[in-house]
């Protein structure tokens, strides 16, 4: 799990960074990216992808990375979603979240010289876009094979989780709390009962 991180730190790179996302797949709520740089590589909770444990895991891990990485958000509405495609929201996103740590970095880091090759980002996926100046690897089910990215997967999950759950109390016809905006029958029956609430995506195929 530290495989890619270890390799940056043989070159000399200084910031490595793990990105992924949470919420690409769902008819309603943002899409939410998560960018997370390791201060240490053990930790007392399980971190590995997001999927593989449950919400308690997830929660007590969340705070964990917290309190032992810099770590960066950034989340992209539904309607910006149906504006340019889920595809080039997760780049925002996670381009929002790399911005976000970067500024919150302490000085002693944030001076570096030549600061931008200083940076290497590890990106989960195939593929990235963005105007950042630095450098990035991306790595297939990169939740295992990183444990920044793995890190950067529970940050993600449980911010967009909690973002549902504010939703649930708003719209609870729809029972966002259990699905999390996913294409569940429930959600689907709620959705030919009430109509599409302000959350759901237009430019996704809600009827269905």
């Amino acid at each position: 799990m530290l495989k890619y991180e270890r390799s940056a730190k043989k070159r000399g790179i200084q910031l490595i960074i793990g990105i992924d996302e949470a919420g690409r797949g769902p008819l309603a709520g943002p899409v939410v990216a998560s960018a997370v740089c390791l201060k240490k590589e053990k930790f007392q909770q399980k971190i590995c992808d997001s999927k593989k444990i449950n919400a308690s895991q997830r929660e007590k891990a969340f705070h964990e990375i917290f309190e032992n990485a810099y770590v960066g958000i950034g989340v992209v509405s539904e309607t910006v979603i149906d504006a340019i495609n889920i595809y080039q929201a997760t780049f925002f996103a996670m381009t929002q979240a790399v911005r976000h740590l970067t500024a919150r970095l302490p000085q002693p880091l944030a001076a570096l010289e030549n600061f931008d090759k200083q940076v290497h980002l590890l990106i989960d996926g195939n593929a990235f876009k963005s105007d950042l100046p630095y450098a990035f690897t991306t790595i297939i089910d990169g939740e295992n094979q990183s444990l920044s990215i793995a890190a950067a997967s529970i940050i993600a999950k449980v911010s967009r989780d909690r973002i549902l759950d504010s939703y649930d109390q708003v719209f609870p016809q729809y029972g966002f709390r259990q699905h999390k905006g996913y294409a569940t029958m429930q959600h689907r029956a709620a959705i030919k009962t009430h109509g599409l609430s302000l959350i759901h995506r237009r430019s996704f195929h809600l009827a269905q």
